[in-house]
């Protein structure tokens, strides 16, 4: 059995926000490998960004917010952002010397000795005073489920496997979801497939304008105050709505996006309305976004009874010594570096005031 190995602070993820943490727990005076620790359980560099369709290009990212000390400079736009933005926080972990170790997978969080926490790995354990979770929602995509649904003689996959728009040509594809991958993936696939059919919960709502800080501002308020409340984090785009460019206008044009509201179950060759109204289908994409990925904690008992955790800024208010940065309104890029600096902040001053147990 492997000691335990002993640090100030353990980061668990590498993306956006983890990597953030990670720099201004350096810059403040932590040494990577002796005082805090970065475990990734991807393969590589990149965070969720490593495994996007290869059809997204740096180009299309919308709001992409350069990590804290290091500008992403001359990228291409034309290249895909899965490269780009895996290069580049390659290029970002070797500068700060920040010694993410991985593939590590977390197993679980736990309360250790000494008011120390126990963090399991794949790859040994380790005690930690505190802990910054960074995993983001990538692992945990969100499946729905409908009547039916093991009956479908056809495909169905997740925004997390789209492939890109070739893998669609010539068939009969239902697209569910009404956020930025649901139209993005139906703009894609519509001049190749047989046939297109976008079907919401909601109908979506269309922003037009600059987003400004003051819009932004309030559109993060609104999810703070669900995590504040213990609920399941929204994502920042569902309260936003979607912006109104020059593609989503053409699509509108075209009929491409022409939203349907949610069918009521799934039939053997597609899917179907309570109306009687049937629609044919090959390929069943659910652009139905992710889940925050923090089942590790739950020894932790982090959860309130409205399912999330409640957070005050980034600390967990059940545990001061855990702090969920990307996690509800920081889920953004420029919201993870700034979060990533509060909860280092906070961090220090804990392990200032509280000194390690005998």
């Amino acid at each position: 059995m492997n000691d335990i190995r002993e640090v100030e602070a353990v980061v668990i993820g590498a993306g956006q926000a983890g990597l953030s943490s990670a720099y201004h727990l350096r810059r403040t005076g932590f040494e990577p490998g002796r005082d805090f620790v970065v475990l990734d359980h991807s393969p590589g560099p990149g965070g969720a960004w490593q495994f996007r369709w290869p059809s997204l290009t740096y180009g299309k990212v919308h709001g992409m917010h350069a990590l804290p000390g290091m500008e992403l400079t001359e990228a291409d736009p034309a290249r895909p952002s899965s490269e780009v933005i895996t290069e580049y926080f390659d290029r970002y972990e070797r500068a700060f010397d920040l010694r993410v170790r991985r593939p590590v997978d977390v197993r679980a969080v736990r309360e250790g000795t000494g008011g120390r926490l126990l963090v399991e790995t794949s790859d040994g354990d380790w005690s930690a005073r505190a802990l910054i979770n960074a995993t983001g929602t990538w692992d945990r995509p969100f499946w729905p489920r409908y009547p039916g649904q093991e009956t479908f003689r056809g495909r169905q996959l997740h925004t997390a496997q789209y492939p890109g728009p070739e893998a669609f040509a010539g068939l009969r594809v239902v697209v569910v979801g009404g956020g930025a991958s649901g139209t993005q993936h139906l703009l894609e696939i519509a001049p190749l497939a047989a046939e297109t059919t976008w079907v919401t919960r909601r109908p979506p709502v269309w922003r037009e304008g600059p987003f400004d800080e003051e819009a932004g501002r309030a559109a993060v308020a609104l999810v703070e105050e669900r995590v504040r409340q213990g609920l399941p984090p929204r994502s920042v785009v569902s309260v936003t709505g979607l912006p109104l460019n020059d593609a989503i206008r053409q699509g509108l044009a075209d009929g491409v996006l022409d939203r349907q509201p949610m069918f009521d179950r799934i039939t053997p060759d597609g899917v179907a309305w309570a109306d009687g109204r049937q629609v044919s289908a090959d390929v069943i994409l659910w652009a139905t976004g992710f889940r925050p990925a923090v089942e590790h904690l739950a020894p932790l008992r982090l959860r309130e009874r409205g399912g999330g955790i409640r957070v005050e800024g980034t600390r967990a208010v059940a545990d001061p010594r855990v702090h969920l940065v990307g996690y509800g309104p920081s889920a953004s890029t420029v919201g993870a570096n700034r979060a990533g600096r509060a909860a280092v902040r906070d961090i220090r001053r804990l392990l200032e005031e509280e000194p390690v147990a005998a």
